[in-house]
């Protein structure tokens, strides 16, 4: 054979290669808008589109204010194969596992989201979608965090025969998305990291049919999100200065005091033109020292009648909600990591909540800090959610003869597969800790075991796969259970039936050893929850009035 055979024969195999290679290449059309998205196929059996553009850059003028959606020219070929830029905040710090950033990885243009999908899916079928959205305290968190990735779960989706889409979007941080001025108000620019999230969804509403999903049945999920609501800390804000003293603090660290009002324009001018590694590095170093102080979070939602009318306590009484089917629930050791040790329990209840008196703050001492952020104020929001589900003409959310109110689940995790990595560091005995079931969830222990330490067990898998199928079994039917699937969660029922308060809700315990429904106490209860008292100290709470304290919260 001739060399130049042996060119064309190369020239032919490389041509072969390459249409092969663009057959397996995800590519989605938008016929209406004609913008075409080519994805990537990294693992088998999932098709992923990164970096997908939701809003405008919240840089230099746009900083702090409410943005609106960005468009794509017509005639866009976009690549979205590569992960984009994440929302300024701490590019560092947690446990090992976590993904550290860099400081090229952050950027005010950061307003990107993901979508991940079975391979095969085109435009025109219908699969529910599940959204994510990250925790963190509003203060850190972005979409390309390796233990928040998406594909296992769409795997198991498809395995258990209800299979879903995929979607997470950034949104704004720490005094970037949760700045506090009087201007802002006036402006209705404050709480703009809500709004952010509320501008995906949107976004998700006017594009996901291109990938497949159905924008009549989103599921949100996250960290004290959503309609899966895994941990949701319920912080009062309408009685703190927290955000409001952390933005003053830092536009005199900045030097944009100069007129002598914190709140004014000139102050805000000034900040909007610093740069954004001046403005973030003021942010971490304020966060750190008032986090040291009163041991919490510091960037918060506030009531500005606009996103956010009134109290939630105010909104919940009222009934002014959505009514639908929701999952809520803690792990059995949520607040442990979060109790602060170098704080007194006075001075750190004073900051938390200064409408307490100190009777109250005495009897307190003897409730575990757990119970007043995460279980109580979940049981009870969650039943005001049955209560009004009961009072729609819904029918669907019934069975036969109404005596199971409407489908509210409540869960609380009693497995963990961190033990290990936190007896590595040196904070053992802490238990099932905040964000225990991610890794559950997201179907994937891989990420958590960078350092050999962790050992999941054969439950630990049994477990992965059974909460990742009822977590997506949910966004298909609204319920996470069903009887005829035995590889999700088995026989977990609706928390809270027909005329009963709160304080007789049942709850599904997941994992451990008494894993299944108990009641709270008493006949029905299992050992594990019973020994909580959960009853009596949630009911505590409710008598002295503390529960719209607490409910004063997003």
């Amino acid at each position: 054979m001739t060399v130049l055979s042996l060119l064309n024969l190369a020239t032919v195999l490389h041509l072969c290669i390459s249409l092969a290679i663009a057959d397996l290449t995800p590519t989605v059309h938008d016929f209406v808008r004609n913008i075409t998205y080519i994805g990537t196929g990294a693992v088998a059996g999932v098709e992923k589109f990164l970096n997908i553009p939701y809003g405008k850059d919240t840089s230099e003028e746009r900083r702090f204010m409410s943005l609106e959606p960005h468009h794509l020219p017509s005639g866009t070929v976009y690549d979205a194969t590569m992960e984009g830029p994440v929302c300024p905040q701490v590019k560092s710090g947690g446990f090992v596992y976590f993904t550290n950033l860099t400081d090229s990885d952050l950027s005010e243009d950061c307003l990107r989201l993901k979508v991940a999908r079975p391979v095969g899916v085109k435009e025109g079928e219908i699969l529910p979608v599940m959204v994510w959205i990250y925790g963190g305290g509003l203060y850190n968190g972005h979409i390309n965090e390796r233990t928040n990735e998406p594909d296992a779960l769409v795997l198991q989706s498809v395995a258990n025969g209800l299979p879903v889409v995929f979607v997470a979007m950034n949104y704004r941080l720490n005094i970037f998305g949760f700045a506090f001025s009087e201007v802002l108000r006036q402006s209705n620019d404050l709480n703009v990291g809500l709004k952010d999230q509320r501008l995906a969804l949107d976004w998700v509403q006017e594009n996901i049919h291109i990938f497949g999903g159905d924008p009549d049945r989103v599921t949100i999920f996250g960290e004290g999100s959503g309609a899966i609501m895994e941990s949701i800390a319920l912080e009062p804000t309408s009685a703190r200065n927290l955000t409001f003293d952390a933005f003053n603090k830092i536009a005199n660290m900045t030097g944009c005091n100069d007129s002598g009002d914190p709140q004014g324009l000139e102050t805000l001018q000034c900040l909007r033109q610093l740069p954004m590694e001046t403005l973030l590095n003021a942010t971490i170093a304020e966060n750190d020292a008032t986090s040291a102080e009163t041991g919490g979070d510091i960037y918060l939602p506030k009531v500005d009648s606009d996103f956010l009318p009134s109290p939630p306590s105010e909104l919940i009484r009222q009934g002014m909600f959505v009514p639908m089917p929701v999952i809520i629930g803690w792990t059995q050791d949520d607040s442990s990591l979060f109790t602060p040790g170098t704080l007194t329990t006075r001075e750190f209840l004073g900051a938390f909540f200064p409408d307490f008196s100190e009777t109250i703050v005495r009897q307190l001492l003897d409730l575990i800090f757990r119970d007043l952020m995460f279980s109580c104020p979940s049981l009870f929001f969650g039943n005001a959610i049955a209560e009004k589900l009961s009072d729609s003409d819904d029918d669907r959310n019934y069975n036969e003869n109404k005596t199971i109110a409407p489908p509210i689940f409540v869960y609380e995790i009693n497995q963990t597969i961190h033990t290990p990595i936190l007896e590595s560091i040196g904070l053992s005995g802490l238990g099932v800790i905040h964000t225990s079931e991610l890794p559950y969830v997201f179907a994937n222990f891989t990420p958590y075991n960078l350092t050999g330490a962790i050992r999941p067990t054969t439950s630990d898998f049994a477990l992965l796969t059974q909460v990742s199928r009822s977590w997506s079994t949910f966004a298909n039917v609204g319920v996470p259970s069903l009887p005829d699937n035995d590889s999700a969660l088995q026989s977990w029922e609706p928390s809270f039936r027909s005329g009963e308060t709160a304080l007789d809700a049942s709850l599904y315990v997941i994992g451990g050893s008494h894993a299944g429904m108990s009641k709270l106490e008493g006949e029905g209860s299992v050992e594990a929850v019973a020994m909580q008292k959960l009853k009596e100290r949630c009911g505590f709470l409710d008598r002295n009035g503390l529960i719209d304290l607490i409910l004063d919260v997003l």
